[in-house]
């Protein structure tokens, strides 16, 4: 399923403990089962580290500690998918001053990232590390590995500190993610943690929070009255 083709639907895994029909094989994880609230996979992998123009390795640990993203693609040498890197890269330095790292991942090996970073106009200049997961070990673990075919859906997790997936994001190929409503989401998520507060649909830097961690029995039942669909829609 590349970025060109229609949606189908694909079979249902089947658990360990029910009968599988035949010419089937049993896949290890659930597609598209959520791991918010869950700590992240481990992994580890080899990449291509675009900033540097150098083969890499990159793995979990590395990004212990800290606020960053697993964003996995179909593939290179598509079409929708070096739209959605280079707007991550657009908004690179904005994350890192949010101190988020990125990390791209496909299917693709490692010499295929360099090549496709090379020739494709849109990834001029790109500051991104790319994760080779040419075994699909990484992307069965995230659950969005399309069997069938070999390569990844849109998969995106954020991940806090300590090693929590906070938010994740899963679609089909054939339409791109917006990177300005997920920098929203780090901002918020960012706020919620340090604050204690939450933020309502919509929130922005400099909007009303809902501060439950100090007035909990006032707005149960009546967050209406502390802020409005107006407010809310702003």
């Amino acid at each position: 399923m590349a970025c060109d083709t229609p949606i189908e639907a694909h079979n249902e895994v089947v658990s360990d403990n029910e009968t599988k029909p035949e010419n089937t094989h049993q896949k290890d994880t659930t597609m598209n089962s959520s791991l918010v609230m869950k700590k992240a996979p481990d992994f580890k992998m080899e990449a291509y580290d675009a900033k540097s123009g150098h083969y890499t390795t990159v793995q979990s640990s590395d990004y212990e500690g800290k606020w960053h993203v697993v964003c996995f693609y179909p593939a290179d040498f598509t079409f929708v998918c070096p739209t959605e890197i280079a707007a991550m890269n657009a908004k690179y330095d904005e994350f890192q001053k949010m101190g988020v790292e990125i990390l791209a991942v496909s299917t693709d090996t490692k010499f295929s990232h360099k090549r496709f970073v090379e020739t494709e106009p849109l990834l001029k200049d790109l500051q991104l590390t790319i994760g080779a997961d040419h075994t699909g070990e990484v992307t069965r673990a995230f659950g969005v590995m399309i069997e069938e075919e070999g390569i990844a859906l849109r998969g995106r997790f954020l991940i806090n500190p300590d090693g929590v997936v906070v938010a994740q994001e899963v679609q089909a190929p054939s339409v791109g993610r917006n990177v300005n409503e997920f920098l929203r989401q780090v901002e918020a998520w960012q706020h919620a943690t340090k604050t204690g507060e939450v933020c309502p649909a919509g929130w922005r830097p400099g909007k009303k929070t809902l501060p439950v961690n100090t007035d909990i029995e006032q707005i149960t039942g009546r967050v209406g009255d502390y802020i409005t669909i107006e407010e809310i829609m702003s």
